[in-house]
């Protein structure tokens, strides 16, 4: 069958034909398959209601119609293609030098889409630049900036675009890939003269309140990790950690929580552990202090 309809191209649009029918030819295939695939999107587009599952059913009929496309002009053009075997491999030679950096960047788009480094909508961060993956394309991948000027995790609203081809020569920090969840640690540095034991447990009681309820969602992302990496946690649950520092006693907060949400759920744990400590007067913050004596009142 394939090569019945490769003799029709040939036979119908030899090299030896005009060139305007070749070149009517290949506006024909292009504009039907564009109809096509605009019909295809448009049928499928109102029945799926995932934004990632649609915008992943959008770039596979993209990629699709480039290959069809592909593969149906070139015998429009090309009667022989052996023929223009050397012509093609010294220029191939050629172009590999000149466009080094868009074919690297093609084949890290190759890598992507196989490998998956990371997907869309993952948080990653490469170099010193940090974001939520928006579209990946043949030769560059977009990210939603976050932190900069910004403070915590937030969003600064810029676009950047970086090439494919880093994926071969930068490492990658991916916040979700292995789970939905990254650990997150909150220091509170007390008084030496504090009661660190009620403070610790007013802590405890917060984390128990405020967090535990993520440890539902962490016990399935705990399984779906294992799957793919060997991923060991002995404990879950938010604990606190004891230290003691030169200003005073440092205690921590560690627990889990999803990177997209790390800053909305310290700004919870905190104003509530600021309300929480203002009720005990044997519970004071820790802070930079000068303090000054007069000679007179300590004579040598």
């Amino acid at each position: 069958m394939f090569q019945d309809w490769s003799q029709w191209i040939y036979d119908t649009f030899s090299i030896g034909q005009p060139v305007q029918y070749r070149i009517m030819a290949t506006l024909v295939v292009a504009v039907f398959l564009f109809l096509l695939r605009k019909l295809i999107l448009s049928i499928f587009r109102s029945r799926i209601q995932d934004v990632k599952t649609r915008y992943s059913w959008e770039k596979s009929s993209l990629y699709l119609n480039y290959f069809l496309f592909i593969l149906i002009v070139i015998p429009v053009w090309f009667r022989e293609l052996h023929v223009f075997g050397t012509f093609f491999g010294l220029m191939a030679a050629g172009i590999a030098l000149v466009l080094k950096e868009p074919i690297l960047n093609f084949f890290g788009w190759i890598y992507i889409i196989v490998r998956k480094p990371f997907d869309m909508g993952d948080r990653i961060q490469i170099e010193n630049v940090e974001g939520d993956i928006l579209d990946i394309s043949f030769f560059e991948f977009t990210l939603l900036e976050i932190k900069n000027w910004v403070e915590a995790d937030q969003s600064t609203g810029r676009i950047i675009h970086l090439p494919n081809g880093w994926v071969f020569t930068r490492p990658i920090m991916n916040y979700n890939q292995a789970m939905n969840f990254i650990w997150h640690e909150i220091p509170f540095m007390i008084t030496f003269e504090s009661n660190w034991q009620k403070a610790k447990d007013i802590l405890l009681k917060i984390e128990k309140d405020k967090l535990q309820a993520l440890s539902k969602e962490i016990l399935p992302e705990i399984e779906k990790a294992n799957r793919k990496y060997y991923i060991e946690y002995k404990k879950l649950d938010p604990t606190v950690y004891t230290k003691v520092k030169e200003n005073g006693v440092m205690l921590t907060l560690r627990y889990l929580c999803p990177p997209k949400q790390r800053r909305n759920y310290e700004q919870i744990v905190v104003e509530e552990t600021l309300r929480q400590f203002a009720k005990h007067a044997d519970i004071q913050f820790a802070y930079p202090t000068t303090r000054f004596f007069n000679a007179e009142e300590y004579p040598k």
